[in-house]
């Protein structure tokens, strides 16, 4: 399907890429020229090789690679090389063994005939053949998870962003605009977008490589150059208020060939020197002088630096006094605590004359979209105008009655796709920061710590089995959060809305000085708001006041354990074979299934509206990865008992007499049924048995049947459905 040959990159050598095919005939492919001394890399798409190869000897920095990998196929065509180069470099980038000389490139999504169901394989197997070929070294699945490629500069911009981009770049010309405020929630690309504009703006003349794909990005290339002419080299920096998010940052940067970690600063570095543009991430999170802890001394002496009035002054300040230009990308939703700037600061500079405010209105990072932002700030302002349990495609939400459950939910989504962690409100003392054999949090059988490291939390070994708070996390992406609300927020039955509790509060820098109560608790709201905004694939909720855990549930769909319950069905009376089926633990039965069906069983579970029930039909738990395209590993599913008839092509459930399958580790297995047969002597006969696997798993084999072997297997149930995943 994909070829990668590598060539040296010389003029001598020019004739060698003549023999390959692809280069000679006008074919669209994908190269990599690289130098393994420098480290350093470029990355392009050509249907004419030789003229492009030509091109780049007469580059000052090209000219001195030394080696181009040719990345060729069958099946490429235009928009295949286009977007096959744009997620190189993205990935080549994050992956971090090369700086890449690449400008900023792609600025739109392009689709295209069969983009998902062929050339995302496609692109896997370019990049395996990468790995074989030593350019690159780290797995697809890996640098998904990374930080350094979440905030890569090389992304692609939305609608939206592009319009945030372009609206910067025309008020940044704007000699009468002084500062501008972009305001988004969480997940609205915030990051992204400032990341992006940095790296444009900072990069030189010759590596900006804007396609002209859309009218936006020649206006962005006109005015890029109109930028350069007033601001050849623009002295610029990007403040980023929390420490460990803006380690992440500075590692996204360590390997961008124009930009620098140093370029990423604190808050308090700006007293350095004066900018010509400064951008700040996060700026909801600058600080003004209240509860600052440890940080008091350095925001004191910036402020002697600086010549401001330490009291009445904060870092916002500080930004537009140390720059000819500002650009905040701000959230008021995610201010958590009294050290944060005042809302107030905010609101007198997008007021003030020389100011311009942006809206940033899409959701990109939680696949819910949306709906579910909105969602849940009606659901913690407890406006909720609709008794519809709220549900989204491709959304894992869902809240939990047993702690034990989510977690152990989190380290199955941790081993399946990684980054999984449990977040928690600041409801419990740190205590193991001191003693390290102790545990934080204790509810009923679970005992948990807090994060062991302030520092890049999120991507420390094991962090998944400890819990984070809005410190460790704000900021970051993941693929499932798991959320632990609190003793210090409860719901109040009788005025029907949700009140805090200030003594289960153990943030002291987020509630000292605070005698507004309504203050408190809108920045604890705030602070549940953007932790549950952190997951991407799914959100899992636990919340220890049991009034406000079934207010919750009112409007969250919820975890269904091996009971199924009622209020997931609308069923009140579990009815034996009207509404509801035995369950049988396949597992841990020794008998044989007769004595299993016969045996006394302690649960009954309710089945869909609408399902057909007969005598004999039973519930169990089908473990394992071998029938994942249709059975999600641990999923109840619904059997009836095997009548006999044909069976080619059903899923059965099988009885091993005198084995144990070694997926589910009981004497039980799930496959689908093919049989052959001859005829003899009047009647037919099985010649042999194939019990099938369909999983996305291609190293699942199946099991074949021989004769009397078939003898030690037994149908004993028929796949009716799956219950619940």
């Amino acid at each position: 399907m994909v070829e990668v040959k590598r060539y040296p990159f010389s003029r001598e050598a020019l004739n060698d890429l003549r023999e390959n095919a692809f280069a000679t005939s006008n074919w669209p492919l994908v190269y990599i020229l690289s130098d393994e001394k420098q480290l350093r890399a470029y990355i392009g798409e050509t249907a004419d090789t030789l003229t492009r190869m030509s091109t780049h000897f007469k580059h000052d920095e090209k000219q001195l690679l030394t080696a181009v990998h040719l990345i060729t196929s069958e099946y490429f065509n235009k928009s295949a090389t286009l977007d096959v180069e744009s997620m190189l470099i993205k990935y080549i980038a994050a992956d971090g063994k090369y700086n890449l000389l690449n400008g900023n490139l792609g600025l739109v999504d392009h689709n295209y005939y069969q983009r998902g169901s062929l050339y995302d394989e496609v692109f896997r197997e370019v990049w395996n053949r990468l790995i074989a070929c030593g350019v690159v070294s780290r797995s697809l699945d890996y640098l998904d998870n990374s930080d350094v490629f979440k905030y890569s500069p090389y992304k692609s911009l939305s609608f939206d962003q592009r319009q945030g981009l372009l609206t910067i770049m025309h008020e940044l010309l704007n000699p009468d605009v002084k500062s501008i405020v972009v305001e988004g929630g969480a997940g609205t690309g915030k990051s992204i977008l400032a990341i992006f504009l940095f790296k444009l703006l900072h990069a030189e003349d010759h590596r900006v490589e804007l396609r002209e794909f859309t009218d936006d990005e020649a206006e962005i290339r006109s005015l890029l150059a109109a930028l350069k002419h007033r601001i050849p080299k623009p002295k610029m920096a990007l403040v980023v208020p929390m420490t460990s998010f803006r380690t992440t940052l500075k590692k996204a940067f360590k390997h961008v060939v124009g930009l620098s970690p140093k370029m990423v600063i604190s808050p308090s570095e700006l007293a350095n020197q004066h900018y010509d543009i400064v951008l700040v991430d996060e700026s909801h999170r600058l600080r003004k002088r209240k509860n600052l802890g440890a940080y008091f001394g350095s925001f004191d002496k910036a402020c002697d630096a600086l010549g401001m009035d330490k009291y009445s002054c904060s870092e916002v300040d500080w930004v537009c006094q140390q720059s000819d230009k500002s650009i905040f990308f701000y959230d008021q939703g995610q201010s958590i605590k009294p050290s944060d700037a005042d809302v107030a600061d905010f609101q007198r500079l997008k007021s003030s004359k020389g100011s311009v405010t942006h809206q940033l209105l899409s959701q990109f990072r939680v696949k819910a979209g949306q709906p579910y932002v909105e969602f849940i700030d009606k659901l913690l302002n407890c406006c909720v105008d609709d008794v519809a349990v709220f549900t989204a495609k491709n959304y894992e939400f869902e809240v939990f009655d047993s702690l034990e459950d989510m977690v152990n939910i989190l380290y199955e989504k941790e081993r399946q796709v990684g980054l999984s962690r449990m977040i928690a409100g600041y409801a419990w003392p740190w205590v193991s920061k001191k003693d390290i054999a102790a545990y934080d949090i204790v509810i009923g059988d679970v005992h948990l710590r807090w994060n062991s490291t302030n520092t890049d939390w999120i991507n420390k070994e094991n962090s998944h089995k400890e819990v984070g708070c809005i410190h460790t996390t704000q900021g970051y992406d993941l693929n499932y959060a798991g959320i632990i609300f609190g003793e210090e927020i409860r719901y109040d039955l009788q005025s029907q809305s949700i009140v805090i509790d200030k003594g289960n509060y153990y943030d002291r820098t987020g509630r000292q000085g605070i005698e507004d109560l309504g203050e408190l608790k809108q920045y604890i709201i705030n602070i549940y708001r953007t932790i549950m905004m952190r997951g991407i694939r799914g959100t899992f909720v636990y919340v220890c006041d049991a009034a406000l855990r079934d207010y919750f549930k009112q409007y969250i769909p919820v975890h269904s354990t091996g009971e199924m319950q009622a209020t997931n069905t609308n069923v009140v009376d579990l009815k034996p074979y009207v509404n509801a089926v035995p369950l049988f633990d396949l597992q841990v039965a020794a008998g044989n299934f007769s004595d299993i069906q016969f045996a006394e069983h302690l649960d009954w579970v309710a089945v869909p509206e609408g399902t057909r029930l007969s005598e004999g039909m039973f519930a169990c738990r089908v473990i394992g990865e071998s029938m994942n395209r249709v059975i999600p590993n641990n999923a109840l599913c619904l059997f009836r008992v095997d009548s006999g008839g044909t069976r080619n092509g059903k899923i059965v459930l099988v009885e091993c007499i005198d084995v144990v399958d070694a997926e589910s580790g009981s004497r039980y297995t799930v496959k689908v049924y093919e049989s052959f047969k001859s005829e003899g002597e009047g009647s037919w006969y099985h010649t042999r048995i194939l019990l099938k696997p369909n999983s996305y798993d291609d190293s699942f084999q199946s099991l074949e049947l021989i004769d009397d072997e078939g003898m030690q297997y037994r149908v004993v149930g028929e796949f009716v459905r799956v219950l619940d995943q």
